[in-house]
């Protein structure tokens, strides 16, 4: 279990504050890499939740692998989002 794993266990479903990470995967043709989320069903990008200690660039890459098999190079952040619209 993870970091996540554990907090869930002490506060259940009460909301927490988590940071994650997207990666917009483009192909030559700027399409976007989809995934099937096994949760929900929906589609989405890749990306997830920090682990303890982990930085942002870190946790897009291990995310792009586990996720999609994928490495990258370097990556380019694009912006932070946050607030109200975000819950």
């Amino acid at each position: 279990m993870g970091y996540i794993a554990d907090l869930r266990k002490m506060v259940g479903t009460r909301p927490i504050i988590l940071t994650g990470v997207t990666v917009i995967v483009l192909n030559e043709d700027k399409e976007i890499l989809l995934q099937k989320r096994t949760d929900s069903g929906d589609w989405g990008t890749i990306g997830g939740a920090l682990e303890l200690a982990e930085s942002f660039e870190e946790a897009a890459h291990r995310e792009l692998h586990e996720e999609a098999g994928l490495h990258a190079g370097e990556m380019k952040f694009v912006t932070t989002l946050s607030g109200s619209d975000m819950y």
